[in-house]
Parts: C-alpha cells; sequence; structure tokens
C-alpha cells in the first residue's frame, strides 16, 4: 500500500490531503486570513508563513510525513508544458516563482511547499496538470495583432480529471473521446478536449471568456478602452482575476449571495447571472465548432454546478449538442492522488519539466 500526501494552496487556503492507494484516509483546509496575507508583498513571500501553518496542523494532527511514499504539489504558472506528471525540479520551482508562464496566482507556492516538505523527509516530489497545460492546436493560437498570440491558461488539472472520469464511465479511455469540458466556478474555463489533449479553450486566467464570480471576461476592445485607460496595470489586472463579473456589479464575489439576491427577484442580479450562464453557453457551443460536432459529451464541473439554475440553463442551450454530464465540485486531490500512485506504480512516466517546457 502506497501514502501520498497532497498540497493544494489557494487564495486564501491550502487543501491537504492523506491518501492510501486510491482512498483519501484524510481531507481538510488550513484557512489563512486575508489580512495577514495581505502583509506580504508578494505571493512568493507567503511561503515561510504558508508552511508554519502547515505544519503546526500536522503536528496537531499528529500525522507523520515519514511514513508517506510521495508528496505531490499543485503546478502553478511555470512556463506552458504539455499535460502530464513532472518531477519537482530546482528549474521548475525558479520558474514558477517567477511566473513564467503569465499566471500570478497562490498555486504558484504548491511546487516550493512540496518541495520543501520533501527535502525535509527525503521522499520524491512531483507535480501534475498546472494551469498553464498548454495542447492548443495551432490555429487556436492566432490573434489579430502580430506579437499577440492566445495562450492556454485553464483549470487543467480538474478539467482533465472529469474528463478522464467521465470517459472511464463511458467504458473508454480518455484518448478515445472528444469532450466539451467546463469548469465553472470563481473562474470558468471551456475546453475542447480531442483524443487526450485539450487542443483550444478560453484563456481563463487573463479574462477571457464568458465573465465569472471574479473575472470581467470578453468584451469589444472598443468599448473597453475609455474604462479602462484611466486605470492602472494592476487594477485592469484585478478585473481580469479578483474584481471583475459578479464583483463588479454586487461588490462581491460570493456566489451564494448574489443568487439569494436573483431568488429574492432582484431584477440586476438575475439579468447579470443569467447573462453569466448564457456567456458560459454560448463558449460551449463555440468548443463543439472546433470540434466540428463529433463531441461525445459535454462535461461540466466547478462549484456553480451546484446551482439547478446554472445547469440547466447551459442544459437549453446546448443539450443539443450532446448528452451533458455534471461533476459538482472539483477531483483535484483525487487527480493528484492518483497520478502519483500511477507513478509508484510505474504505470506512467515520471516527465521532466526543462524537456517539455516551452520557452517562448
Amino acid at each position: 500500500m502506497y501514502t501520498i500526501f497532497v498540497i493544494n494552496p489557494g487564495s486564501t487556503s491550502t487543501k491537504l490531503s492523506l491518501h492510501q492507494d486510491d482512498t483519501c484516509v484524510f481531507s481538510t483546509d488550513v484557512f489563512h486570513d486575508s489580512a495577514i496575507l495581505k502583509t506580504y508583498e508578494t505571493i512568493n513571500d507567503q511561503l515561510n508563513y504558508r508552511m508554519q501553518v502547515v505544519e503546526e496542523f500536522l503536528k496537531e494532527h499528529k500525522i507523520d510525513l515519514n511514513t508517506v511514499d510521495m508528496i505531490v504539489g499543485r503546478g502553478g504558472g511555470c512556463y506552458p508544458i504539455p499535460g502530464g506528471i513532472y518531477a519537482i525540479t530546482d528549474e521548475l520551482i525558479q520558474d514558477t516563482r517567477e511566473a513564467k508562464g503569465g499566471l500570478y496566482h497562490a498555486s504558484m507556492l504548491g511546487v516550493q511547499m512540496a518541495d520543501l516538505l520533501a527535502k525535509r523527509y527525503h521522499k520524491k516530489a512531483i507535480m501534475m496538470d498546472p494551469p498553464v497545460v498548454d495542447e492548443l492546436q495551432e490555429v487556436a493560437r492566432v490573434t489579430g495583432v502580430k506579437g499577440i498570440t492566445r495562450r492556454a491558461v485553464s483549470h487543467a488539472l480538474n478539467l482533465k480529471a472529469v474528463a478522464k472520469t467521465h470517459a472511464k464511465k463511458m467504458g473508454k479511455k480518455y484518448e478515445e473521446c472528444s469532450f466539451i469540458v467546463s469548469h465553472i466556478d470563481g473562474g470558468i474555463s471551456v475546453t475542447a478536449h480531442c483524443h487526450g489533449k485539450m487542443i483550444d479553450g478560453n484563456d481563463a486566467g487573463g479574462g477571457e471568456g464568458p465573465f465569472t464570480p471574479t473575472r470581467m471576461g470578453s468584451f469589444a476592445v472598443t468599448d473597453g478602452n475609455s474604462y479602462l485607460r484611466n486605470l492602472s496595470y494592476e487594477d485592469v489586472r484585478s478585473l481580469c482575476s479578483q474584481t471583475g463579473g459578479l464583483s463588479s456589479y454586487f461588490n462581491t464575489s460570493n456566489s451564494d449571495t448574489v443568487h439569494n439576491m436573483v431568488e429574492e427577484g432582484d431584477p440586476t442580479a438575475k439579468l447579470v447571472w443569467d447573462a453569466m450562464i448564457y456567456q458560459t453557453a454560448k463558449y460551449i457551443g463555440s468548443m463543439a465548432v472546433v470540434l466540428q460536432g463529433k463531441v461525445d459529451a459535454i462535461v461540466l464541473t466547478g462549484g456553480l454546478c451546484r446551482f439547478r439554475d446554472v445547469v440547466e440553463g447551459i442544459r437549453s442551450q446546448c443539450g443539443w449538442i450532446a448528452p451533458i454530464a455534471i461533476y459538482p465540485g472539483e477531483m483535484e486531490h483525487e487527480a493528484m492522488a492518483a497520478g502519483a500512485l500511477r507513478i509508484l506504480r510505474k504505470e506512467e512516466e515520471l516527465l521532466d519539466y526543462v524537456q517539455y517546457r516551452k520557452i517562448k
């Protein structure tokens, strides 16, 4: 039996889980007060604080990492790479710390935390399917401005996990299927999966695609030019990742709060909420074109799938394209533990980050 420890840092918490083979025996969130996190100038500066909190938690619950076989850290914004499982190396850590892939997010702490623990306890450390997984077909990269190319930034870890899960439920391999997979939560990713590759999708980290609880989404440059020209670069980046979408309209990104407003009959809340569903469905439709209409299933995942009107709204708009499968929440920890197990059982090859990174 193999024992695996998983670390998944987020904006205000770090999720931890302990797995024995295919069974999760312990899972929790270690909360980090936002007032404390704001005292650190950069996300990288939070590393020692978060490590101290996690180590205190391990001690309190008597979890001994000497007994684990592998440690998995969530990947961050390193250089773009194909999907897969990678050994955590010094090069990977440095590129992630410097956000070489253009994604500045707390996930960049995952490989750093895993590496520190792995070195202390003399264990192997890996990551898999970071947000910058890049498997785009070349035609999907081109924009109308020379020198600007589209990036691949998505909830790749969860997207691939639910796609593989649904393929297995269909009695097929992921590599045999064509899916449209959408992660719908604080951010929204809509991606086309063709025979094991994510060949297209919106740049969910850059504000492209449907607007979300925290992200402004796509609109005409001319429409936004007068509004954005007076904002700082940091303010515009914040609209792409934190203060856009529902947060812009209602001063909160709490989906439950906004949905309660909808249910209480607030006309503005209903219009904006319905527009978010509408835009998500519209992007799902565009991925059907990418797949030339050959779609085995539309797979929906993420926290907002807990709302019936989100699921039914997409079903009414997109149900004619393909059967719709729902996986509420996320499977990130299960995916990371399963990936580690495949490496330990020698069922999958551990990849070299330096060999596969796409330096542009």
